[in-house]
């Protein structure tokens, strides 16, 4: 069992960063694929972020809307999940979700096992 809590979520101007974590505890979070995922109001849940299993290599992916300006890393020591986020626009707006899995990555949020509460973003423009 994994327990998940996002934080870093707030309000900021368009061109502007936020940095998201997502603290794990119960089992190493380098044992697991970690995912974000983003639901904006009236939308479906979306893939915005993943970082393989160290076990796996570690490969990230990431959404089509988001390359280039958007990091996820892993700090097994802190057993936290990040996602940098640079460079943001209105429709980045959404609640973020950390979500965590065995195996390899998935970009369908229905294959994740474990998720957090989520963090607001809001990014006015």
């Amino acid at each position: 069992q994994v327990q998940l809590v996002e934080s870093g979520g707030g309000l900021v101007q368009a061109g502007g960063s936020l940095r998201l974590s997502c603290a794990a505890s119960g089992r190493p979070v380098s044992s697991y694929a970690m995912g974000w995922f983003r639901q904006a109001p009236g939308k479906e849940r979306e893939f915005v972020a993943a970082i393989d299993a160290d076990w796996r290599g570690g490969s990230t992916y990431y959404a089509d809307s988001v390359k280039g300006r958007f990091t996820i890393s892993r700090d097994n020591a802190k057993s936290t999940v990040y996602l940098q986020m640079n460079s943001l626009k209105p429709e980045d707006t959404a609640v973020y979700y950390c979500a965590g899995r065995m195996f390899t990555y998935n970009r369908a949020a229905s294959a994740y096992d474990y998720w957090g509460q989520g963090t607001q973003v809001t990014v006015s423009s």
